[in-house]
């Protein structure tokens, strides 16, 4: 029996409506498989935390968190109580930058049972593999003369060759096992010193993988290549922002950002990844019942991917189609059942798969 410790933060708004759907999923899972279990600690880190005590997560967070095997995370945010660039900061991107979780990893595919807003989507089944630890998303940069017609902000993306190389990398071997296609997004064209660093990068890394075959391609057309020709994607490496922005477009065109999941990974293995969905907390309909739990489901199954159970995983994936199919269904994606009856129904479908 395989046994995996799991840190549970459900975060805000409707993580902590999901994320026990989604636990309850993965439990199911476990048991029909047999030889493999989770325990689930919980954790209460998150803005009605921070209110009380001055911060996100306490100051031993992070090492409390490394005595775990995965984290499993639901949503950040309630921007009427904390900003939200002190929210993420303090705790969504201080997990992801101290466990070195570099690759931020984001399906998004044609699910059975959704309709696209795309009149022909043709079957789309893709993957951005993000950059996940600089980037746009530096911390270098700052304000002067603050308050004064003179004030000035500057924000200094940095890129490294070991990381751009990191993310490239996993991009291909990723490609290996799919379609063997890697795009690049670039905006070499407008942006003069990383994106052509970017580009050369690129280069040199394909060249190590000859049966891959590429392509780079701005992310201006690239974004709109998303709505239009969805389908001609394999896999996608992209900087931090640039894969950002790419992977909520991702979201839109399955039919809502509600259903899209994401993995922070620390692919050396040292430290604990990160699981999350791509959607908010949304607090606008917290509290009632009626979240889409898809996202944080389909999350769970990238987790069991990561630890090595691929085919429970699929076989996950499969039994959350099989109830979109059936109609069964939120109301964001067109459907009247709620968060409960969508997860039973689910469950219900795993185990009829698993039969």
């Amino acid at each position: 029996m395989n046994r995996f410790e799991i840190a549970v933060i459900p975060g805000d708004g409707i993580g902590n409506e999901v994320v026990p759907a989604a636990i309850r999923v993965l439990d199911a899972a476990a048991e029909i498989h047999g030889g493999l279990s989770f325990a689930w600690t919980h954790f209460p880190w998150n803005c009605e935390y921070y209110l009380k005590h001055g911060e996100m997560m306490p100051q031993d967070g992070i090492a409390t968190l490394r005595n775990f095997d995965q984290i499993f995370l639901g949503a950040v945010g309630m921007p009427n109580l904390v900003p939200d660039h002190v929210s993420l900061w303090g705790l969504l991107i201080k997990i992801r930058r101290e466990m070195n979780q570099s690759i931020n990893v984001r399906p998004a595919k044609l699910l059975r049972g959704l309709q696209s807003p795309l009149r022909d989507p043709k079957q789309f089944d893709l993957i951005v593999v993000r950059e996940n630890s600089e980037g746009e998303y530096s911390e270098i940069g700052g304000r002067i003369h603050s308050g004064s017609d003179d004030e000035m902000a500057i924000q200094n993306a940095v890129f490294t060759r070991k990381s751009t190389e990191r993310a490239m990398r996993y991009a291909f071997e990723l490609a290996k096992q799919r379609r063997g296609h890697v795009t690049s997004a670039t905006k070499s064209n407008g942006i003069s010193h990383s994106m052509p660093f970017w580009d050369e990068v690129f280069r040199q890394v394909q060249q190590d993988y000859p049966d891959i075959q590429t392509a780079s391609t701005h992310i201006d057309a690239l974004a709109a290549f998303f709505v239009m020709k969805p389908h001609i994607f394999d896999v996608i490496v992209a900087s931090n922002l640039f894969g950002d922005i790419l992977t909520d477009l991702g979201g839109a065109i399955m039919g809502s950002i509600g259903i899209a999941p994401a993995a922070n990974l620390n692919i050396e293995r040292k430290f604990p990844s990160m699981f999350e969905p791509v959607h908010g907390s949304a607090p606008d309909i917290a509290g009632r019942g009626i979240a889409n739990p898809a996202g944080q489901i389909w999350t769970g199954k990238m987790m069991l991917d990561f630890l090595g159970y691929q085919e429970l995983g699929n076989l996950l994936l499969d039994a959350l189609e099989d109830t979109l199919e059936a109609g069964i269904k939120t109301g964001d994606i067109g459907g009247r059942a709620n968060t409960g009856e969508v997860t039973n129904a689910v469950i219900e479908n795993l185990k009829k798969r698993a039969k």
